[in-house]
């Protein structure tokens, strides 16, 4: 099956975001980046977050994005801004296809948040510059990334949880950032409702 930027953006216009709040919580927002690879492949662009006392995602397989600054006149602005930032990818140079459900974290643990996945589409894949909030980036072909949905233990807080996640190369997507990828997947390339 050949996925097209055109076929993802019909299916996440087919369905209306949900949006969420909380009460005290922080906005922010994320940038589900996609390009063609040499082959023509639809890819998304990952990072692994670079190690960082005090991060509760230090180390962990994400997409660019981060919080709402007063800069930002709007979330969209947000998941450009940080993108730019933590990637030296430039969305401006893309168009956005749409945008996923808000996400808030699971755990107790985490800090309160709302966050917002946008897609983004660009023509080709640029070079990236990764800050030293990043420890690196990969790019990984959409098609087949929903066969290689598992279920991963992990070590948290010195308790053993069993998590769906992703492998992609020798890395874990897990959390916040595979229940942002699985509702996207299941819309954009099987063309289902997601979640």
């Amino acid at each position: 099956m050949h996925i097209t930027i055109d076929a993802i953006r019909n299916a996440l216009d087919a369905r209306t975001a949900v949006a969420a709040s909380a009460a005290g919580a922080r906005e922010a927002a994320v940038a589900l980046t996609m390009a063609p690879d040499a082959g023509g492949r639809l890819s998304i662009l990952f990072i692994k977050r670079a190690e960082r006392a005090g991060d509760p995602w230090s180390g962990q397989m994400a997409l660019p994005g981060g919080r709402r600054d007063r800069v930002d006149a709007t979330l969209e602005d947000t998941a450009r801004r940080e993108t730019l930032e933590e990637t030296g990818v430039d969305l401006l140079r893309g168009v956005r296809l749409g945008v996923l459900d808000d996400l808030r974290p699971q755990s107790r643990h985490l800090p309160p948040l709302v966050v917002r996945p946008y897609v983004f589409a660009l023509t080709d894949q640029p070079p990236v510059t990764a800050s030293d909030e990043v420890a690196f980036h990969l790019w990984e072909p959409v098609e087949g990334l929903l066969a290689r949905r598992t279920e991963v233990s992990i070590e948290l807080r010195g308790q053993t949880i069993v998590t769906p996640a992703y492998r992609v190369h020798d890395e874990i997507v897990w959390g916040m950032t595979e229940r942002i990828l699985t509702p996207f997947l299941e819309r954009a390339v099987t063309g289902g409702n997601g979640r």
